[in-house]
């Protein structure tokens, strides 16, 4: 099932979304103007094939975020194998369109499963 999780990235919590933004486009990253702005404070950042999501006052912690093209069929998955879920969209039992749900690893470490 590991090649169903689409793409992923990062969604890093950050302090100062200015700040953040300017620190990775030295890095070579540019924002996806359709994902988010620095006055929305949040926004998807790319270089190549790595993505990585800033997030001011959303979040506490760092997220990895994975973009499957069927996170119901993942989610119903999971749901058989007795995962606790942290939260999980009321659209996640719609038959198609959005939907997202979010576990934690054993130490804690969050796990965003986000279908758009």
């Amino acid at each position: 099932m590991s090649d169903q999780y689409g793409t992923h990235s990062l969604s890093l919590a950050v302090k100062n979304i200015k700040a953040s933004k300017e620190f990775y486009e030295k890095l070579g990253f540019k924002a996806l103007e359709q994902f988010g702005s620095v006055e929305e404070k949040w926004l998807i950042m790319q270089r190549d094939e790595y993505k990585i999501g800033l997030f001011q006052d959303m979040f506490e912690e760092n997220i990895i975020t994975f973009n499957p093209s069927d996170a119901r069929a993942i989610y119903h998955d999971l749901k058989g194998k007795d995962v606790d879920f942290l939260m999980e969209s009321p659209s996640i039992s719609d038959e198609s369109g959005p939907c997202h749900f979010c576990i934690a690893d054993p130490d804690g470490n969050q796990i965003l499963f986000d279908q758009f």
